[in-house]
């Protein structure tokens, strides 16, 4: 039986709490359900192992996957067709400049074997506020000034949590999240959450590590302080490295 939740109240970032212990979760790995999407409520999930993970009419289901899929900084692979892709499209990337037209285009990207998406309006509105306090995150490809790719994610610690990316020309995600890989490992992150295997980014790195080593590498990677803010404050120089890097 999943367990489910009572009635919460609205959390707002600086309150937390505390799910059922994910280590003790069966497959497929769904914690609980209920609750709400409040800025608390998705920061607390986010430092237990746990996410949102649901469809438009069920209620919302908590999950922690046993094995997670993550990359790490030596598990990295940009294959070199796809730099030589990005620099003959001729890509530009920014980073927290739109993140209303990347969440919004995740949403409605056709998915391969999915019928609809996860992310509903009320995905959409949480995230949005997380991006407003600054542990939200958006990269931005641009061509000729037309938004063509990218993705979001959150950014605890020294983690950040992949949450969905979108192409509308070949190679747009995948140079959005190689460009953000490197500029991340760079800094110090530990890690990026893929949450859950899929080919794309197993081609770009992903690997399966169990639960207990995924809740562990998270422990020591909340251990570092969270940087709140735009990324284009809070990482000087960030949108110059991209930038920069297109063109290696």
């Amino acid at each position: 039986m999943i367990p489910f939740l009572p009635d919460l109240p609205y959390l707002e970032e600086h309150e937390r709490f505390a799910f059922p212990n994910p280590r003790s979760v069966r497959k497929p790995g769904i914690v609980c359900a209920g609750g709400n999407l409040s800025p608390g409520m998705l920061i607390s999930a986010y430092s237990q192992g746990v996410f949102p993970w649901y469809s438009e009419g069920e209620p919302i289901l908590w999950w922690s996957p046993d094995p997670r899929f993550v990359v790490l900084p030596n598990t990295l692979h940009w294959p070199r067709r796809s730099r030589r892709q990005a620099r003959h499209q001729g890509f530009d990337l920014t980073v927290d400049r739109d993140f209303p037209g990347v969440i919004n285009a995740c949403a409605s990207a056709p998915r391969k074997g999915q019928d609809g998406t996860w992310i509903t309006d009320e995905m959409i509105a949480a995230y949005t506020v997380l991006h407003r306090l600054g542990l939200a995150h958006s990269v931005e490809v641009w061509k000729e000034s037309a938004l063509v790719g990218g993705l979001y994610g959150v950014s605890l610690g020294s983690a950040f949590f992949g949450e969905s990316m979108f192409s509308h020309v070949s190679g747009a995600s995948r140079f959005a999240f190689l460009e953000l890989a490197e500029a991340l490992f760079s800094r110090g992150f530990s890690f990026i959450d893929s949450q859950v295997r899929t080919e794309y980014l197993e081609s770009m790195g992903g690997i399966h590590i169990p639960r207990g080593d995924y809740l562990s590498l998270l422990s020591s990677a909340l251990e570092t302080p969270s940087s709140p803010g735009s990324w284009s404050e809070s990482f000087p120089g960030i949108g110059r490295y991209f930038a920069d890097s297109r063109l290696k």
